[in-house]
């Protein structure tokens, strides 16, 4: 399948999230009877914090702030009222319609927050079990609350690591007859029922409603989930993007007109002797020649978008984290 458009973030060099023109942190709340659970949410931009490297010509090494390097998105123990403070960062693109989502996330240890429809629920995580709920949201759990557990289209996969010790990119591929779920590039499953057919935008949430059947929390600690990049490789819904891509592919059986999206086969993890070679990955956005007529935010441009090659739109998919990646439509 080819895809026509892309956004990408490698928040291992991003100084600031809040100029970073492709991707908007969220602020606003949402009712303990809306959330489902015995506390509502509240969605703080102050909980989305960047932490870069100091060097930013390596991939690994100390960071601004200390610990992880990435994009922290934060869960505080200190409650709001009834609510629970939180953290949410989305695209600014919401004509997403079918692609190839990834990101790079390591979880946080603490229990009683909900990450990463794929989820991960920290409560979950312990040193026999490491296991993400992968969800497409339908009409069925809908009409449950959004609770998906009863429907056919919710999974629990065993990973084969722990997600809250080392980065580990996730990822899914949404096409018109399935949904294909991925974790450091090796196959978990596919779903082929109640498959999304609106476009949407990208989402990555970290979260917690005291729910003792799901999220469960909230923390007795502040929590936090380190977010190393998010890449987006989509179609657009929008005819004036269709009409761009047209003008700038005019023969797409040409030469090179094509470039495959690499596969991530290892843990994108900076840590250990190799760290600065397993942390590195390809972004198409630091490459001029790749990214022609897309609007990509550079961070050498003094937080302004950089537009590549042509004209371009600022766009909203939601890879949700609860910790959750989803398409949201």
């Amino acid at each position: 399948m080819v895809f026509t458009d892309l956004v990408e973030a490698n928040w291992l060099h991003v100084k600031n999230a809040s100029l970073n023109t492709d991707w908007q942190s969220q602020e606003f709340s949402v009712t303990p009877q809306n959330s489902h659970g015995p506390y509502g949410r509240a969605a703080r931009v102050s909980n989305v914090v960047s932490n870069p490297l100091k060097d930013r010509f390596s991939s690994t090494g100390p960071s601004v702030l200390g610990g992880d390097a990435g994009l922290q998105l934060w869960v505080r123990s200190k409650l709001e009222g009834d609510l629970v403070s939180t953290a949410e960062i989305d695209t600014m693109r919401n004509d997403i319609l079918y692609g190839s989502f990834r990101a790079a996330i390591k979880l946080t240890g603490v229990p009683g927050t909900c990450e990463i429809d794929l989820e991960f629920l920290s409560s979950q995580l312990n040193e026999t079990s490491s296991p993400v709920n992968l969800v497409l949201h339908s009409s069925l759990s809908l009409q449950d609350g959004n609770d998906a557990s009863h429907s056919p289209t919710f999974k629990v996969v065993q990973l084969p690591f722990k997600p809250d010790e080392g980065f580990h990119e996730y990822r899914f591929d949404w096409a018109p007859d399935k949904v294909s779920f991925y974790a450091d590039g090796k196959w978990l499953l596919d779903m082929t029922q109640d498959i999304p057919v609106e476009p949407g935008h990208i989402a990555i949430s970290h979260w917690s409603n005291g729910n003792d059947l799901w999220s469960g929390g909230p923390p007795k600690t502040d929590a936090v989930m380190t977010v190393s990049y998010i890449k987006g490789y989509f179609n657009s819904s929008h005819s004036s993007r269709q009409s761009d891509y047209r003008r700038r592919c005019t023969n797409p059986n040409a030469a090179n007109a094509v470039c495959a999206v690499p596969d991530q086969l290892t843990a994108p993890d900076p840590s250990g002797p190799n760290g600065n070679s397993t942390a590195s990955t390809y972004f198409f956005s630091e490459n001029r020649n790749q990214t022609n007529n897309q609007t990509v935010y550079s961070d050498k441009k003094k937080g302004e978008a950089a537009s590549l090659g042509g004209s371009g739109g600022s766009f909203l998919l939601m890879l949700a984290v609860t910790a959750a990646i989803a398409v949201l439509i």
